[in-house]
């Protein structure tokens, strides 16, 4: 398949990066039913180790089984399925080659000391990744948590010898701990730490959908000051790409919490496309509702960011 001309213009952005590197992220561009449109669906699964399986998987049992993980990702026409080691191994050899994968390094478990800073464990390697044939990895970030410069320090080693295997980086950014529950998604906020994982060398930067609370007093008369228009959705989006190297970085929003409106979910996706945003990556609205009822959104989001 021939790379259209909105892939190129995205892989022009990556200018240090080797031909594996470029290779593997024109992959996922290219790959599903958004191929060549510069925009991307990933079909996250790291939910059963962060929460436990019987919350994430007891509502839809086929989704305890790895292999429904990968049907639904290629069956949707996703553009890369990511996943924790032992997922990815479960349907590794079954599925080779029939969609681009992400080796999710790190994770965390909520039967820890609530009280203890944010932080995660890391939980595979970049030779695991070379292994399964992934296209990339992903880690997460906590901006804010006492525990967030080790983490920084663990992606840039982790991101090195990535680059220099030809994979791609994905860093979810989540600031939490010293900020208030509300200002984990204040727009200032949000936008801080998609611009540190920018700053950190990813490739694609996975944050929260913001909303327009301002948590920071010396940003919010920043904003206040200059006007920066925050009022919708779509504003905010626009502002977290302007803020991810003003568009020069590929942003995917997270899908949050379960949602049993699917309007709600298309609505959001709307405002992603509208504002700019690469796309969506979305797992829990997806994996906790029957096969057919998530095919059937997962199309409805596919034809909004068709346009």
């Amino acid at each position: 398949m021939r790379i259209t001309s909105a892939v190129t213009d995205i892989l022009n952005n990556y200018e240090s990066d080797n031909p594996g590197v470029k290779a593997n992220l024109a992959r996922m561009l290219m790959h599903g039913e958004l191929a060549g449109t510069g925009r991307l669906i990933i079909l996250p699964i790291d939910q059963g180790f962060e929460h436990g399986p019987a919350r994430c998987f007891a509502g839809n049992s086929d989704a305890y089984d790895p292999h429904f993980h990968y049907k639904m990702a290629i069956d949707a026409g996703f553009s890369a399925y990511a996943a924790p080691l032992g997922m990815i191994e479960a349907g590794a050899s079954t599925f080779a080659g029939e969609i681009p994968t992400i080796l999710k390094m790190n994770s965390s478990n909520s039967l820890m000391n609530k009280d203890l800073p944010g932080d995660q464990a890391i939980t595979a390697s970049i030779s695991d990744a070379l292994r399964l044939g992934c296209n990339g990895i992903g880690f997460t970030i906590y901006p804010g948590s006492d525990a967030s410069l080790d983490m920084f320090e663990e992606i840039r080693e982790l991101t090195e010898e990535a680059k220099s295997c030809g994979l791609a980086v994905v860093i979810w950014s989540y600031p939490r701990g010293n900020i208030s529950k509300e200002g984990e998604t204040a727009i200032d906020v949000v936008a801080y730490g998609a611009h540190i994982a920018c700053m950190l060398g990813a490739h694609i930067i996975k944050v929260k959908l913001p909303t327009a609370y301002l948590e920071q007093k010396e940003a919010k008369e920043q904003y206040i000051q200059h006007k920066v228009p925050i009022e919708t959705l779509t504003e905010r989006v626009r502002h977290i790409v302007q803020c991810c190297f003003n568009g020069r970085r590929i942003v995917v929003f997270s899908g949050g919490e379960a949602k049993d409106s699917i309007e709600a979910i298309l609505d959001e996706t709307r405002a992603i496309y509208a504002g700019g945003g690469n796309g969506s990556i979305i797992g829990r609205n997806c994996f906790k509702r029957p096969r057919n009822e998530a095919l059937t959104m997962i199309k409805s989001i596919i034809d909004i960011y068709k346009n």
